[in-house]
């Protein structure tokens, strides 16, 4: 009985926070190493799930730069990063978009499975525009976002749909290119008036120090987390993920979000707890 009671209770404390949010479109990017491990990913997929049937719009942006890597790999093509970008000329784009399609389908097919309903949307097809992103050496097909096709992606939410995207786009030259997912899930929030972005990592969140798990930081404001990467506290791959919750913010985004996917429910725990897991961002 006790146990049940606490279960309810748990409900209860969901209710203003499923009150508020009804309705409202959640972005969240997912992707590294913790997309492929298929524990985790059902539990992610699972709480999209969870999110849509109460009400709210999730929208799922996701990469898939290991399975990417591994496949250049076995192909003997040679990768190479300038600032954790991928140069990408026409063979290296092939396989990107054949692995994030094949990403793609299985996402959409997971959820499917769990009884909702999902579309999968590929960005270069007239959702996300791009231009060719300018850098200290040549990238090659390798995008900026300069805009969103958010009717489209509107479109499918309508029909009560859980979008699925993957980062690529089109230029005006008519080339497709490949996109950083921090950067397509940071845009599309801003073009969907979204009231979260939440990105999923294999860290708890931001840490004042990064040996030290009692130094977690739940909550941020701007100015402070750029004062946390002009002291070096916040540093390598975590730059890239704040400075896209920045951009999302400056565009109207309400909220951001840092969480760890390895978390079981680690969405739900961030969206209907009044404590949160994870570090969110304001403005």
């Amino acid at each position: 009985m006790e146990e049940a009671i606490r279960k309810a209770d748990v409900l209860i404390e969901a209710l203003p926070y499923i009150k508020k949010f009804h309705k409202k479109v959640v972005v969240i990017k997912y992707g590294g190493s913790i997309l492929g491990d298929e524990k985790i990913r059902k539990g992610v997929l699972e709480d999209i799930v969870f999110l849509n049937f109460m009400g709210l719009k999730p929208v799922l942006v996701h990469g898939g730069g290991p399975n990417i890597s591994d496949r250049l790999r076995q192909s003997g093509v040679k990768t190479e990063f300038v600032d954790g970008m991928r140069v990408t000329d026409e063979a290296t784009l092939k396989v990107v978009e054949e692995e994030l399609q094949e990403l793609n389908d299985l996402i959409v097919k997971e959820i499917n499975d769990m009884g909702a309903k999902a579309a999968g949307l590929n960005g270069k097809n007239d959702i996300v525009i791009v231009e060719k992103k300018k850098a200290k050496v040549d990238l090659g097909l390798v995008g900026h976002i300069i805009g969103v096709n958010a009717e489209e992606i509107s479109a499918e939410l309508k029909k009560d749909k859980i979008a699925v995207i993957l980062p690529m786009g089109k230029g005006k030259d008519k080339l497709f290119y490949n996109v950083n997912a921090d950067e397509a899930a940071s845009s599309v929030a801003a073009a969907m008036e979204a009231e979260k972005l939440v990105l999923l990592t294999n860290v708890k969140g931001i840490m004042r120090n990064p040996d030290d798990q009692h130094s977690f930081l739940s909550t941020l404001t701007e100015e402070e987390a750029k004062g946390l990467i002009k002291d070096n506290i916040i540093q390598q791959g975590m730059i890239p993920k704040v400075n896209a919750c920045f951009d999302a913010l400056d565009k109207g985004v309400k909220k951001a979000h840092v969480i760890d996917a390895r978390t079981p429910h680690a969405l739900l725990l961030e969206i209907f707890t009044d404590q949160g897991i994870g570090t969110e961002i304001v403005k």
